[in-house]
């Protein structure tokens, strides 16, 4: 089998001092079920920003200003596919979620629900850069 790599953005949208996450389908393939920030796979031919904002309007109905990048990572799913994901730092101007089909729920957290809510793998790359404390959450 080819190696393959994706390329993902994902977006912590902030509006009045919370952050917002969603989850995921239970029968999604990958990762069903779990909460995680808003965004998904570049296209080919799309920039960073262009792709990041198609991705939060598909998936939540807002618009966002995007503030600035503030990380990336990258992991292994399976032995032949890596995922690499740029987080930027988002912003809006409306608490008014429209979620797609890919997801059930979504929430606007404090820092302790994110703590509660993210997965281990999200939170250690929160931790690692810093991200919680350069963030003003209630």
């Amino acid at each position: 089998m080819d190696n393959i790599i994706i390329n993902a953005m994902k977006a912590i949208i902030l509006y009045n001092r919370k952050a917002l996450i969603v989850k995921r389908t239970e029968t999604n393939k990958i990762a069903g079920g779990i909460w995680e920030f808003v965004g998904g796979k570049l296209e080919f031919g799309e920039d960073l920003i262009s792709g990041l904002k198609r991705e939060i309007q598909e998936e939540t109905g807002l618009t966002v200003t995007v503030e600035k990048l503030l990380f990336a990572t990258s992991f292994k799913t399976h032995d032949y596919r890596q995922v690499v994901i740029i987080n930027y730092l988002c912003s809006c101007d409306t608490d008014q979620v429209t979620l797609s089909e890919e997801h059930t729920e979504y929430l606007w957290a404090d820092k302790a629900e994110l703590l509660s809510h993210l997965g281990k793998r999200t939170l250690k790359d929160l931790e690692e850069n810093h991200i919680l404390e350069q963030l003003e959450l209630e």
